[in-house]
């Protein structure tokens, strides 16, 4: 069923037309990944179909009443709401009856003698059993902790950027929606959280449409890709991988006709260069055929472009981590590490958030000190550091000013001199986009600047965190080629899986407690031999957060909490018998297809959900056996 269409779509910024006459359906089933280099018009899309955005021209025509859910790239959240608000703020009547409760039980804390509040409450949990809501607020708090946000109370003003981003995910993805719009959601996840996204839209109901740059996380969710190139939009069924070949049979296809348009053009250019006079009107017809053919000139471009630019001489000595620890807070992130990093070395930094991965690059960058050990950079070491944040701009530059200030030239590794205007050419800024002022350019753009800056530098020692954050596609594979001819050493954090298998042969694994285990292959490898005993990357339990404590350490249930611990196993009752009522009601009609299908949906779902259950019950547990430990 078609959910909605665009419609001859056009948006321009500024002087710069994004997309123009661009027209796509949306069907039921469909999950599409939309790509294209930063600056296209990717996120001014999404915004446009989600109604956050209106077009220059063109319409989003939705059929029906359909509900829309969209996830920003940087959602704005009232800083003064807890994270269980945040998450119950959906309009409609299940959101809204949690949303009640949870806000009678936060006034109950505090005037518990209040009759009408009890009587109120009593009246809420009568019409959340009757209408199973509980299975809702349990799968709230469990998509909460899948997305390592497990202080439920916290206010968002407390939270870090990243933890912010996965609360208003867990808000969309709760919502009830005919399509969900996510862009870069998996910007700020680790691995382990990427993988559970993936196969909760895997398993999704409903249409999809996203942006990511996550080229493993495409392929294994979307079935359709739309590509945004010069203006125009390119439609393909499948994933990325038959993406990537479907591309590559259009472009062989446009370079045929671009040569026959070149061999016209030169018949027709030697017809006028002969002396041609626009005196009859057959004449006139073929001067004009000439301007068109001549204005038709194809912009075809390698999609993979080549940056084999030179680099300061490394020699054998390169970066001694000789005991190396670090704390924060009396938490340690960095234990007693000893590493010797050699000349042309290829590293992937993973863990979870919060364990330090950034911590080790700025230690090697000489911005903090270690608290123990010594760091020993070697003499001819010339570091180059792409770190998360980009340094601050001068947004009145121009963008080939920003680049001049670092370098003018760079000479490559044939020692030709390559001036900063042919780099920018190289790195997708046209000779347009090179002198737009960087208040135009859209935050990916910024990036790609920003990287080109640090590469025009020659380092031969690159820290690179999180790279791919805010980096189109294409952006990356000039990245991954780049560091392909880089005779230099590389550390870098990411959770990318495809880049970390494409540029990495050893992995640092940040596994808790300042310990980092290294082991030689790319993160694939990593996977395969850590699968089923390395907690850190196979198991979905939460990451910690920098700025909470664990929340095993809870002296006691909160009032919620017992609230919870009090009727979960009649809950759990209650599932198990409906499943044994489903299950005794399929054996009665096995040959009736269309309610078999439906009870064994239904089957499934409350399976999960029952798991779900099981897992909050026995974290609830732990904090009561906690409690009475301490009592003792």
């Amino acid at each position: 069923m078609n959910l909605l269409s665009v419609i001859n779509l056009k948006k321009t910024y500024g002087v710069k037309t994004l997309f123009e006459k661009i027209n796509f359906s949306i069907e039921d089933s469909d999950k599409i990944g939309v790509i294209g280099v930063n600056g296209t018009g990717k996120s001014s899309l999404l915004r446009i179909v989600a109604g956050q955005d209106t077009p220059d021209a063109g319409e989003v025509r939705v059929y029906g009443s359909k509900r829309i859910e969209y996830l920003a790239q940087t959602p704005e959240l009232d800083p003064n709401i807890t994270v269980l608000a945040q998450v119950f703020r959906a309009d409609t009547p299940e959101m809204n009856t949690l949303r009640d409760y949870e806000h009678t039980l936060d006034l109950l804390m505090r005037y518990p003698e209040d009759e009408k509040l009890q009587r109120h409450l009593l009246a809420l949990t009568d019409t959340i059993d009757a209408g199973g809501l509980w299975n809702l607020k349990s799968q709230v708090e469990t998509i909460l902790t899948q997305l390592g946000i497990r202080d439920f109370d916290k206010t968002i003003g407390t939270l870090s950027g990243g933890q912010r981003k996965r609360v208003a995910m867990a808000s969309v993805l709760l919502t009830p929606c005919d399509l969900l719009i996510l862009d870069e959601p998996t910007n700020h996840l680790d691995n382990e959280t990427i993988t559970w996204l993936e196969k909760y839209l895997e398993n999704r109901k409903g249409a999809l449409l996203m942006v990511t740059h996550d080229r493993y996380f495409l392929d294994r969710v979307v079935n359709k890709t739309i590509e945004l190139d010069g203006g125009a939009l390119y439609e393909y069924t499948g994933n990325y991988s038959e993406f990537v070949e479907k591309k590559a049979a259009r472009r062989a296809f446009e370079s045929v006709m671009e040569q026959k348009r070149q061999n016209l053009y030169r018949r027709e250019l030697a017809w006028i260069r002969r002396g041609a006079r626009a005196r009859t009107t057959k004449q006139k017809a073929r001067i004009q055929r000439f301007e068109d053919i001549k204005n038709s000139a194809s912009d075809l471009s390698e999609d993979i472009l080549e940056i084999n630019v030179g680099f300061t001489r490394l020699g054998k000595k390169v970066v001694d981590l000789d005991h190396v620890s670090k704390s924060f807070k009396n938490q340690c992130v960095v234990k007693d590490f000893i590493y010797i990093l050699g000349p042309d070395e290829r590293i992937g930094i993973i863990g979870k958030n919060g364990r330090g991965k950034s911590t080790l690059l700025n230690l090697i960058a000489g911005k903090i000190r270690p608290d123990n050990g010594a760091i020993v950079i070697g003499d001819t070491v010339k570091i180059g550091y792409f770190s998360q944040e980009s340094e601050d701009m001068d947004l009145n530059l121009r963008a080939i000013e920003y680049i001049r200030e670092g370098a003018e030239t760079v000479e490559n590794a044939r020692g030709e001199v390559i001036t900063a205007a042919q780099m920018m050419e190289l790195f997708l800024f046209d000779r347009y986009a090179q002198w737009v002022r960087i208040s135009e350019l859209s935050g990916g753009e910024r990036r790609r600047l920003y990287l080109l800056r640090i590469l025009m530098s020659a380092p031969n020692v690159l820290l690179l965190d999180e790279p791919t954050n805010d980096l189109d596609i294409d952006t990356l594979k000039i990245l991954e080629n780049y560091l392909d001819d880089f005779q230099g050493s590389v550390l870098t954090v990411s959770h990318d899986r495809y880049f970390l298998d494409r540029v990495c042969d050893t992995i640092f694994s940040f596994t808790g407690g300042g310990e980092i285990l290294v082991q030689t292959g790319n993160f694939t490898d990593y996977m395969q031999k850590h699968a089923g005993r390395d907690q850190d990357a196979a198991t979905n339990k939460p990451s910690e957060q920098k700025s909470e404590k664990p929340r095993q350490k809870a002296v006691k249930l909160s009032y919620r909490e017992q609230q919870e611990y009090d009727r979960i196993d009649a809950d759990m009752a209650q599932m198990e018998a409906r499943l044994e009522a489903i299950d005794t009601e399929m054996a009665g009609i096995a040959t009736d297809y269309t309610r078999l299908q439906a009870l064994t949906e239904e089957k499934d779902a409350l399976e999960d959900t029952l798991l779900e259950k099981m897992e909050r019950k026995e974290y609830l547990e732990d904090i009561v056996r906690q409690s009475k430990k301490n009592q003792i």
